[in-house]
C-alpha cells in the first residue's frame, strides 16, 4: 500500500511539474503577437497571418483590445523579457521562505497550496486583456511554483530514499518537466492560432484542478501526524554555504542560462532572420523533447552502473550545452535550428539528472535528511537563470546582437564544466545515521520505552 501510494504521489508531482512548465512555455510563440495586438499593432498582419486572409485562426487576435501603451524606443525584446522574468523573480524571493516552511510542515500541504495558486494564475491568463493582468498572472504563477516545484521534488527525494530508485523517480520528474517545456510552445501556438487565446489556458487550468483533487484524496492535510515525529531540517543558510551544494547550484544555474535566454528572444530572431510563423517557432522546440528524454534515460542507467562518475556526466552535459549554444546563430532555416536546440536540451538532461540526486545524497551524508531547503536552493538556481535571463538577454540582443548572446552563453558553460571536478570524491562520503533514520528505524529499548512506543502508536 505504501509503495502504491508513493507511485500515485509521483504521478501527482509529475503532473504538477508538467503543468508549471507548460504554463511557463505556452506563451513563447504567442506573446509577441499577443502584445502587438493589445497595443493595437495589428497582430494578424505579417507572416503570422494564416493563408487565406480572414481565416478563423487569425480572427481571434484582431478582437483583442488595444490597451497596451505604445512601446517607447521600439525595444519589444526588453518588454517581453520583463514579462518572462516576473515569474522567476517572485519565485526567487519566495523560495527561501517556502523551503523553510516545507521542512517544518511537510511536503503535501505546500504542494496542494502551490497547485491552488497555479490554478488561479492559469485562469487569470485565460481572461487577461491588458499587460498589467498578464504581468500579475505571471507573478502569481511564480508564487505557486515556489511551493509546488520545491515541495514536489523534495517529496520524491523523501519517498524514494534508496538508490537507484531515487534517480529513476527524479528522472521521471525531469522527463515531465522537459515534456511540459518543449510541448507547450506547439500546444499553445496551434490552439491560439485555431481556437482562440483562452483555450490553451483553460485546458491547463482543468488539468491543474484535477491534479489538486487527486493529491487531496491521497494525502489530505492534517490526516496524519507523521510529520510531528520528523526532525527539523538544516537551515537553508547553512546549506547555501556548503561548498559541495554551492557547486551543484552554480552548475544548475549556468546550464539553464541558454534555455532561459533563448525563450524570450528566439521567436523574434526566427521571424526576422527566416520569416518563421508562430507554429514554426513553437514546433522548433518539440523535437528537443526526445534528446532530453534520451539524456535522462542514459544518465539514469549510467548512474546505476557507475555512480562515482556523476560529476563527469554533469561536466559532459555542460560542454555539450556550450558547443550547441555557439551553433544557434549560424542556423539559416527552420530545420537547422532544431539541431543545436536538441543539443542544448540533451546537455541539460545530463546535468539535471546527474546533479539533482547528488543534492539529496549530500544532505543525507552531511546534514539532516529533510529535503525542502536543499531543493529550494535548486529552485533558486533555476530562478536566477530565468529571472535575469529574459531581461539581460533582451538587452544584449538589442545592443550587441543575437550571435554575441549565444557565444557568451556557450563560453560560460564550457568554463564552468571543470569546476564539477570538485564533486569527484562525493560518492566516497559515508552516510551518517541522521536523526531521521534513528527515529524511523531504531526500535524501542527496554520495557519503559516499549510501553511509551505502544502509547504513541495508540
Amino acid at each position: 500500500e505504501a509503495r502504491r501510494q508513493r507511485r500515485l504521489l509521483l504521478v501527482v508531482v509529475c503532473v504538477a511539474l508538467l503543468l508549471d512548465n507548460m504554463l511557463y512555455m505556452v506563451i513563447v510563440p504567442i506573446i509577441p503577437d499577443y502584445i502587438a495586438a493589445m497595443r493595437g499593432g495589428g497582430g494578424t498582419a505579417g507572416p503570422s497571418a494564416p493563408a487565406g486572409g480572414n481565416g478563423s485562426g487569425g480572427g481571434n487576435r484582431s478582437l483583442l483590445p488595444a490597451r497596451y501603451p505604445p512601446a517607447t524606443g521600439g525595444n519589444e525584446d526588453v518588454q517581453i523579457g520583463v514579462l518572462f522574468a516576473s515569474k522567476a523573480m517572485l519565485q526567487l524571493l519566495v523560495n527561501p521562505l517556502s523551503g523553510t516552511l516545507i521542512d517544518r510542515v511537510g511536503y503535501e500541504a505546500p504542494l496542494l497550496a502551490g497547485l491552488a495558486v497555479m490554478f488561479l494564475s492559469t485562469a487569470t491568463f485565460a481572461f487577461a486583456e491588458n499587460y498589467a493582468t498578464l504581468f500579475a498572472a505571471r507573478s502569481l504563477q511564480g508564487l505557486g511554483s515556489a511551493f509546488a516545484d520545491t515541495a514536489g521534488i523534495a517529496l520524491i527525494a523523501d519517498r524514494y530514499a534508496e538508490e537507484p530508485a531515487r534517480s529513476r523517480a527524479l528522472g521521471t520528474a525531469l522527463a515531465c518537466i522537459s515534456f511540459g517545456s518543449l510541448a507547450a510552445p506547439p500546444f499553445g501556438g496551434v490552439l491560439y492560432e485555431f481556437a482562440g487565446k483562452r483555450v490553451p489556458f483553460l485546458v491547463l487550468a482543468c488539468v491543474c484542478l484535477l491534479d489538486g483533487l487527486l493529491l487531496l484524496a491521497l494525502a489530505p492535510p492534517g490526516a496524519t501526524g507523521a510529520r510531528a515525529n520528523m526532525p527539523v531540517g538544516t537551515p537553508i543558510h547553512r546549506l547555501m554555504v556548503d561548498p559541495y551544494i554551492a557547486v551543484v547550484a552554480g552548475a544548475l544555474a549556468t546550464c539553464n542560462i541558454p534555455l532561459a535566454f533563448l525563450e524570450p528572444t528566439i521567436a523574434n530572431w526566427m521571424k526576422d532572420s527566416m520569416g518563421a510563423s508562430e507554429w514554426e517557432v513553437g514546433l522548433t522546440w518539440l523535437p528537443a523533447f526526445f534528446p532530453h528524454v534520451l539524456g535522462v534515460y542514459v544518465t539514469v542507467r549510467l548512474a546505476a552502473a557507475y555512480p562515482h562518475l556523476q560529476w563527469f556526466y554533469g561536466a559532459l552535459g555542460m560542454a555539450i550545452i556550450g558547443a550547441s549554444s555557439c551553433l544557434v546563430p549560424a542556423c539559416r532555416n527552420f530545420g537547422q535550428v532544431i539541431v543545436p536546440l536538441c543539443g542544448i536540451c540533451f546537455g541539460i538532461a545530463l546535468v539535471d539528472t546527474a546533479l539533482l540526486p547528488t543534492l539529496a545524497f549530500l544532505v543525507d551524508v552531511r546534514h539532516v535528511s529533510v529535503y525542502g531547503s536543499v531543493y529550494a536552493i535548486a529552485d533558486i538556481s533555476y530562478s536566477v537563470a530565468y529571472a535575469l535571463g529574459p531581461i539581460v538577454a533582451g538587452q544584449i540582443v538589442h545592443t550587441m546582437g543575437f550571435a554575441q548572446l549565444n557565444l557568451g552563453m556557450g563560453l560560460a558553460n564550457v568554463l564552468y564544466a571543470p569546476v564539477l571536478l570538485f564533486l569527484k570524491n562525493v560518492c566516497q562520503m559515508k552516510p551518517s545515521h541522521s536523526e531521521r533514520n534513528i527515529l524511523l528505524e531504531e526500535g524501542p529499548k527496554g520495557l519503559y520505552d516499549t510501553i511509551k512506543m505502544e502509547e504513541r502508536k495508540g
